[in-house]
């Protein structure tokens, strides 16, 4: 199964998902690729205690996260 790249940037949710460290806003980036209940579920425990968010960042980092649709975040 060939799945696209997602038209998402990965700079842009990448910066998003950081903003936890700046802002103490957990969860921007999943709500940004799609995954909104997720995303509410990060924003209303800060980021799964920080555990959750670090490691959607070394995801994103890796280039492994996806879009709510399932395709992988590649294009910086």
């Amino acid at each position: 199964m060939i799945t696209s790249a997602s038209p998402r940037s990965r700079t842009v949710t990448l910066i998003l998902a950081c903003l936890i460290f700046i802002i103490g806003l957990g969860g921007l980036h999943r709500f940004y690729t799609g995954k909104i209940i997720s995303g509410i579920l990060q924003l209303i425990t800060a980021g799964g205690f920080l555990i959750w968010q670090i490691i959607d960042i070394v995801r994103i980092v890796i280039g492994s996260y996806d879009d709510a649709q399932g395709r992988k975040i590649t294009g910086w």
